[in-house]
């Protein structure tokens, strides 16, 4: 059976959640495509050989999801349209503007875990989303070829690997999602240090204002 394999829920680039049921690079094949996301709402699938990343934009936010060429369109995006509507649910938009990286990826994995294993088992999954149109809103997702997110010339491969038994892969997966997580929380890191500096030169002009630039008041 047609599989979702990853989905990622962020902001920009800084990724917010993640889960995924295979180990591979899937993670930093959707990161170049995060990269290039236009900012206004949209709806739009790469593909890359037998899998197919499928990118849900909505107020700031992409919704991402990694499946399985046989499973069409249909059924990842109706996942994404569920996960939307959930982390909104959650979160609120404006809450989520304002998250560092991974902040609620302890949460809200287990959520895109759940929702990936129902729309992928439970045959009600096509049904409801049959119920709210989204057939014939699906045939105007623009498809495109993975290079299309590259740099001219440039070539990724996706290395997706379904078996449990190949700890090796396993590990280069969760080395790269670490190094990723870390990445992002140094970047967090700084903007707070930076931030921090700003607002004790603020505190000290005003003190400088009242008192003396030597703070003898």
């Amino acid at each position: 059976m047609p599989e979702i394999l990853y989905s990622v829920v962020a902001r920009g680039t800084v990724v917010l959640a993640e889960f995924s049921t295979v180990a591979g690079n899937a993670n930093l094949v959707a990161h170049r495509i995060l990269e290039k996301l236009p900012a206004e709402d949209s709806r739009v699938s790469y593909t890359q050989e037998r899998h197919v990343f499928h990118v849900l934009v909505h107020q700031g936010l992409a919704f991402v999801c990694m499946a399985e060429e046989a499973s069409g369109r249909r059924i990842p995006f109706a996942f994404l349209d569920d996960v939307k509507d959930k982390f909104l649910a959650a979160y609120g938009p404006e809450a989520a503007q304002y998250a560092v990286a991974y902040e609620y990826n302890t949460e809200f994995s287990g959520i895109l875990q759940q929702r990936m294993r129902y729309f992928v088992n439970d045959p009600n999954a096509d049904a409801i989303n049959r119920v709210r149109g989204g057939v014939a809103e699906v045939k105007n997702i623009m498809v495109e070829n993975i290079e299309k997110v590259l740099e001219r010339g440039e070539r990724i491969e996706l290395l997706v690997d379904k078996t449990d038994h190949l700890q090796s892969e396993s590990f280069a997966f969760k080395r790269d999602a670490r190094r990723m997580q870390q990445k992002m929380w140094w970047q967090n890191v700084r903007w707070m240090v930076a931030l921090g500096a700003f607002v004790l030169v603020i505190i000290y002009v005003i003190i400088a204002i009242v008192c003396s630039p030597t703070l003898h008041c």
